[in-house]
Parts: structure tokens; C-alpha cells; sequence
């Protein structure tokens, strides 16, 4: 690892087999129960993820980050409440658009942005770019251009921690352009069938590649698809409060009790960036006005 990991993990939680209850609500309507402390760390990371990727679609704009570019702009909510429940060892994994997970789970600034301007003090040494950054010693495991690939291997985490008996949760993140593909449904029935201590959160920005939800999915709610196997829905997140909020009643899945599947809508302004490529110049710009949701 060309980088190393400085920033403090999320304060880690007792296993449970029942699920723990809120810490209470306080004046002003905290329902996570959240202290001053906790609620100014959690606006810090959004912040941070916030400023980060503005100035990355800058650079990718100047020309000075190659390749694939998306970004987690409006997102910010969904991965730094859920990461604030998580505990030491827990693990993530998530699609491309990865920026915010990574910076959530405590891994430098310094080295995502080495890592997408192509140097050798990045994560990957330079050679991965925006979408295949990992840390062994933050327990992030990509970042994947595979749409939907995530999913598969965020379940063999959960089954793995499930065949040690080590206590670890796997949170897998995928959009709704992956929602309805076969291996999610299969990694579903799996995690259902073995009752894997995976937790599975939807990001739904409400398009995939140039396509609404609307056009591409018969449900109108992604998490529904659950259904087909017995996880039940705890996140409708939309804040980092209520996403922590929804996790910390249900953290009894690290017994291995159940999976749940999570949905959160979220409004992903200025996410979507494109790669075009001028082939006769050999040059890279940013198409602005081009639609590309998550997947």
C-alpha cells in the first residue's frame, strides 16, 4: 500500500443478538440519538467527500485526471451515516462510484486524489484510477467497473466472516442500474439462505448510464426486490441521522440473524460525468451535459 491510513475508524459496537435499541432521542429532534461530537464529525466527512469532489471533476475537466470520472455529489448522506454505525474490522465494498466510500471509511485525501491524477503515491500506485482503489487496513475492498460485480463479491465477504465466526458485517453498496440484475438476486438468496451478516444499501439516484429508474425497472421502489427472498427493509435513508439511525436498531445482523436490504433515494446533483473520447486527436473532455446515474 503506497499510502498509509491515519484517519480513526467509526467507534466500534458490541455484538448483540438482539437489536440494540436508539440511544434516544435529544432536543432539536436527533432521533439517532447522535451527540454534538458525533453530528460534527459526520458534517466534516460530508464536507470533506463534498470539496474533494468538486475539485476532482475540476481537474478531470482540465484534463489532468484520466479515464472514468464519477462522482459522489449529493450522496454524501448515505455512506458517511451508515459508516458511522459500523464498527472496527467491518467491511465495504461498492461500485465506481467510490470517491465518498473511500474517503468515509478513513482512507487520505492525499492518496484517492495521487490515485486518480495517475501517481505512484496513490492506492493503486497510479494504475488503477477512479475506479479501482482499495485498503487492506481500512477493510475497503473497491471500487468495481463491473456493473453489479460488487454485490457478488460483498456477499462472499459476508459468507466468509460468517465461516470464521469473526463478527464482522459486510455493508455492500450498488445502484439502481444494478438492481435487477441476476447475481444481485442470486447473492440475495444466498445471504437469505445462510442468514450472512451482509447488509445491502441501494443508492438510487434515479438513473443508470442515461436511463431513468422509470424506464428501466417494473418497481418503484428498488428494495421491494427483496421480496423475492426473506430479507427485511430497515433503510429508507435520505440523511446521515436517519441512516444511522436505521442501521444502529438492526445491527443485530452481525449475529448472523439475518441480511436486510436498504433503499435510499437520493438526488445525485452534478454525479455524472462522462468520458468522451475524440479519436482523432486522441484528447479526453468533459461532456457536462451528458446523464450518467449510478450503477
Amino acid at each position: 500500500m503506497a499510502m498509509s491510513d491515519k484517519k480513526k475508524a467509526g467507534k466500534p459496537r458490541a455484538p448483540s443478538a438482539k437489536a440494540p435499541q436508539a440511544r434516544g432521542s435529544t432536543p432539536g429532534g436527533n432521533q439517532a440519538g447522535l451527540d454534538r461530537d458525533e453530528l460534527l464529525r459526520g458534517y466534516r466527512d460530508m464536507l470533506l467527500i463534498r470539496r474533494f469532489e468538486e475539485k476532482a471533476g475540476q481537474l478531470y475537466g482540465m484534463g489532468l485526471i484520466g479515464g472514468f470520472c464519477h462522482l459522489y455529489i449529493g450522496q454524501e448522506a448515505v455512506v458517511v451515516g451508515m459508516q458511522m454505525a459500523l464498527g472496527e474490522g467491518d467491511q465495504v465494498i461498492t461500485s465506481y462510484r467510490d470517491h465518498g466510500h473511500m474517503l468515509a471509511t478513513g482512507m487520505e485525501a492525499r492518496g484517492v486524489m495521487a490515485e486518480l491524477t495517475g501517481r505512484s503515491g496513490g492506492y493503486s500506485k497510479g494504475k488503477g484510477g477512479s475506479m479501482h482503489m482499495f485498503s487492506k487496513e481500512r477493510n475497503f475492498f473497491g471500487g468495481h467497473g463491473i456493473v453489479g460485480a460488487q454485490v457478488s463479491l460483498g456477499t462472499g465477504l459476508a459468507f466468509s466472516n460468517h465461516y470464521r465466526g469473526n463478527d464482522r458485517v459486510c455493508v455492500t453498496y450498488f445502484g439502481d442500474g444494478a438492481a435487477n440484475q441476476g447475481q444481485v438476486f442470486e447473492s440475495f438468496n444466498l445471504a437469505a439462505l445462510f442468514k450472512l451478516p451482509c447488509i445491502y444499501v441501494i443508492e438510487n439516484n434515479k438513473y443508470g448510464m442515461g436511463t431513468s429508474v422509470d424506464r428501466a425497472t417494473a418497481s418503484r421502489n428498488l428494495s421491494h426486490n427483496r421480496r423475492r427472498c426473506p430479507l427485511p427493509r430497515r433503510v429508507g435513508a435520505i440523511s446521515a441521522r436517519s441512516a444511522n439511525l436505521s442501521l444502529s436498531r438492526s445491527f443485530h445482523v452481525r449475529s448472523g440473524s439475518l441480511s436486510f436490504a436498504g433503499g435510499s433515494a437520493t438526488h445525485a446533483h452534478r454525479t455524472r460525468l462522462h468520458r468522451t473520447c475524440q479519436a482523432e486527436t486522441g484528447n479526453f473532455g468533459c461532456a457536462r451535459g451528458t446523464v450518467q446515474g449510478n450503477r
